[in-house]
């Protein structure tokens, strides 16, 4: 315990002292929050893979694998690379032909403040959202550590106190660095926390395969199930007809369909439009940079996200022939509990400042997003100040976010420890799918027509979206059953989406609306051109 101890130690103090040196001496809020574009294409692609790999994916991703025992969730990864080529041939370089620092001021350039002002409230409430209920995730370990230190199960209010303490402390110190570095000390550490995820994955599957009798061939002995290390699943049902297989492609989380529709829609979203992942991309020296980054991030994710799910179908292969009556009962809690019972000292610790990592990389990126979009597009429009001044605001809007976030993780953990039969990827990507089709619609409509689209226009249509998959998700008989009403009887020939779809409807809908109404030409005669300086 005092080695893995000591690896925690040491993980803390490189971190925070890299960050607060890569940050230090910034006067500018363009340095703070694009680091004068002087960043390597390496670091970003680094920082992209460990902003995106969050305590949630650490710990989820096992999860699935190990109640799944299949790869199916793995298919998304063809929309996310597929997208990624499109954010990089198109988004990354509009976005640095217009020079914006926060990306919705390409909207105001495009059809008008209001659409500026609609998209980046969108954001913060969106990321705010998502980025909290992600932080709870890192605490799990914390929980299952003092359960096995009790020798008892925690009470609800033990467990919950330590959920909101670690969060405390997680946000506390990632906070720290960030307000004071800025977007350099956020990417730096990444590149170092992007390092130790990828050890200690190494080290927990070769730790696994020693441990199953027989190694890879004795797990796959095991997995015999029909769907068992399954790939691809089409999502379609023989003999339902046309109408029954849409039905049930759309009410599947994981199916061919998802993965090439509706999940380029989704990184589409996540990657283009959400000012956390550009803002990064921007802090290259050119689009050409970036673009080199943000694909590579594609390619390089889907075998990390192959390892998660690979460690969580050995981990149900380890717990068939290790039977352990105190196993948690909650999917996500199974990696953590292997982590602490089953791997030797040091190893051990690794994986514990790895979960540190992906919950402090992903935490980190979304404070310097959200407070350097708060400032650009509400508080800097009011009061401008000086250089001095815009910076100091920014640091204060990241420790402003951080105490949001906070809150946020805390109750996010008071629902989980309620509701134990709570899967977490479901919860985090669903957030986005209400609000980021609306987003997405409104940026297809800027980078994709001319004449298309205007302020008046668009608040319209990204309502028309997020109303389409409000219905389509079933948010209005779920919010009636929270509540303790009883829900409205649902029709026939509704369909009930699963998240991987929300964005896709929510986008087409926006966009329908938005192709109705027309830019002014005083806009369209504004609009720099492809190669113009």
């Amino acid at each position: 315990m005092a080695i893995d101890l000591l690896v925690v130690v040491l993980y803390f103090a490189a971190i925070l002292t890299i960050g607060l040196k890569k940050g230090a001496g910034e006067s500018t809020l363009e340095g703070y929050a694009l680091g004068n574009r002087s960043i390597p294409w390496w670091a970003i692609l680094a920082s992209i893979l460990a902003s995106e790999i969050s305590a949630a994916t650490f710990l989820g991703a096992p999860g699935e694998g190990y109640a799944l025992r299949n790869y199916t969730y793995l298919q998304l990864a063809i929309g996310t690379i597929l997208a990624r080529f499109i954010v990089g041939s198109v988004f990354v370089p509009a976005y640095y032909r217009h020079g914006v620092v926060s990306i919705y001021e390409f909207l105001e350039k495009r059809f008008g403040p209001a659409s500026r002002t609609a998209a980046s409230l969108v954001f913060l409430v969106t990321r705010a959202l998502a980025s909290g209920t992600r932080l709870y995730v890192a605490a799990i370990l914390v929980v299952l550590s003092i359960e096995i230190f009790m020798g008892r199960i925690p009470t609800a209010g033990e467990e919950l106190a330590i959920y909101a303490l670690s969060v405390v402390v997680i946000v506390a110190l990632t906070a720290l660095y960030t307000a004071v570095g800025g977007i350099k000390a956020v990417i730096w550490t990444d590149f170092i926390q992007a390092g130790v995820l990828v050890a200690a994955l190494a080290g927990t599957l070769s730790v696994l395969l020693s441990k199953i009798p027989g190694g890879w061939h004795g797990a796959r002995a095991l997995l015999t199930a029909p769907g068992d290390l399954t790939l691809f699943a089409s999502g379609l049902v023989p003999g339902a007809g046309l109408w029954g297989n849409i039905v049930a492609v759309l009410g599947s989380e994981y199916t061919l369909f998802a993965a090439i529709i509706g999940s380029t829609f989704i990184t589409l979203a996540t990657h283009g439009t959400d000012q956390d992942a550009v803002q990064r991309m921007l802090t290259g020296k050119d689009a050409k940079e970036s673009r080199r980054a943000v694909i590579l991030s594609g390619l390089i994710d889907a075998p990390i996200v192959l390892a998660f799910l690979t460690i969580g179908i050995l981990l149900w292969a380890f717990y068939q022939t290790h039977p352990d009556p105190n196993l948690p009962r909650k999917n996500a809690h199974v990696f953590a509990y292997f982590i602490l019972t089953q791997l030797p000292a040091g190893l051990r610790g690794l994986l514990v400042a790895a979960l540190l990592a992906t919950a402090m990389g992903s935490l980190s990126t979304a404070l310097n997003a959200l407070a350097t979009s708060f400032c650009r597009d509400f508080w800097f429009r009011i009061h401008p100040g000086t250089e001095a001044r815009q910076l100091l605001v920014a640091r204060l809007a990241t420790v402003g976010f951080a105490f949001a976030l906070t809150v946020i993780g805390a109750a996010t953990a008071y629902a989980v420890v309620r509701f134990p039969g709570t899967r977490i990827l479901p919860i985090v990507l669903g957030i986005f799918g209400y609000t980021y089709g609306s987003l997405l619609g409104v940026f297809l409509l800027g980078l994709f027509t001319t004449t298309r689209g205007n302020d008046r226009g668009n608040l319209w249509a990204m309502l028309v979206g997020f109303l389409t998959v409000a219905v389509l998700s079933g948010l209005p008989e779920d919010i009636v059953t929270l509540c303790g009403g009883t829900a409205p009887h649902r029709p026939a020939w509704l369909p009930l989406i699963e998240f991987p779809w929300r964005v896709f409807f929510g986008t087409l809908a926006t966009v329908a609306v938005g192709l109705c109404f027309r830019t002014r030409q005083t806009v369209i005669d504004a609009m720099p051109r492809p190669g113009s300086p």
